[in-house]
């Protein structure tokens, strides 16, 4: 991912640099195409927004708006885990983001606190929609992080929406103990925990934060929180959330609880880790029947 800067207006923005050769060896081409078509077709608040797409002969280049506040996963790390009232901030205004993609049919399925980014203001906004999907029933695709998986997705059950739910209870967990409740060095033996579901509860979590994660966390989809007829307003009406007004998380009315620094510009990517660029000329073009198949990208 890059930093650029637009020059007539002297705005940022975040692109995303794809080699059309690899995509092509991991026959990934409907898969990137899906993932552009997710992008434009939602517009969020709590979303890393899409901006356009373009290519050349050897790589898909997609524009997002910039977000300078630092990766959520990096934030969450160095405070080691949150008080109730700052996990339920950032749990409000993340489902508000879920709950809107599903609304739009699109199943997530990838959340996490790597997922998550803070813009300048500290504000959560969710990014990576690699793994997204648009889905009016089910789908049976294995994806996702071994430690958010929900059961229904390892038994390859076929999953919906509810598999985004089982996700949310895994990191509100995670942001109120700081690690997520299943957990091993070996995905196999993560997958056995998930399925057992033994959660061993930290002392100092809420009753209601308990029995709002208890809920979210049932092995059974349809009995799973959020999965009524009701659909998400049980999960926003929960106890848990009492204190939450919807609107103010939505228009960002509210004072965040984490405030990046961010060096006082909005190009400012001090909040990111810095990796070297691959040579241009290691990046093999495409042959004009190998860019045919990404007519549809843009």
């Amino acid at each position: 991912m890059h930093c650029v800067q637009y020059k007539s207006t002297g705005k940022y923005y975040a692109l995303k640099i794809l080699k059309k050769k690899e995509i092509l060896h991991l026959n990934q081409v409907d898969h990137i195409n899906q993932e552009k078509e997710v992008l434009a077709s939602i517009c969020h608040p709590h979303v890393v927004n899409f901006c356009g797409s373009f290519q050349d002969n050897k790589k898909l280049y997609i524009i997002m708006e910039f977000v300078s506040g630092g990766e959520f996963f990096t934030h969450l790390r160095k405070a080691g885990r949150f008080k109730d009232d700052d996990a339920r901030f950032y749990a409000a205004e993340i489902f508000s983001a879920l709950d809107y993609m599903h609304s739009n049919d699109i199943v997530y399925r990838d959340l996490k606190p790597e997922n998550i980014l803070l813009d300048d203001r500290g504000h959560a906004k969710i990014t990576d929609f690699g793994f997204a999907k648009q889905v009016e029933f089910r789908t049976w695709t294995l994806c996702g992080t071994p430690e958010y998986l929900a059961p229904e997705i390892i038994l390859s059950k076929g999953h919906s929406k509810p598999a985004d739910y089982w996700a949310f209870g895994i990191l509100v967990f995670e942001m109120l103990a700081g690690y997520p409740p299943f957990y091993d060095d070996e995905p196999l033996r993560i997958y056995q925990k998930i399925l057992q579901g033994n959660i061993k509860w930290p002392y100092h979590f809420s009753a209601d934060a308990k029995d709002f994660i208890s809920q979210l966390l049932v092995a059974d989809p349809s009995k799973r929180l959020g999965s009524s007829k009701r659909g998400a307003a049980t999960i926003k009406e929960h106890p848990w959330f009492k204190t939450v007004d919807w609107q103010d998380i939505v228009s960002c009315a509210l004072k965040a609880p984490l405030q990046p620094k961010t060096g006082g510009h909005e190009g400012d990517t001090s909040n990111f880790e810095r990796y070297p660029d691959e040579p241009d000329e290691d990046w093999p073009e495409c042959t004009d029947a190998e860019n045919a198949r990404f007519a549809n990208f843009g």
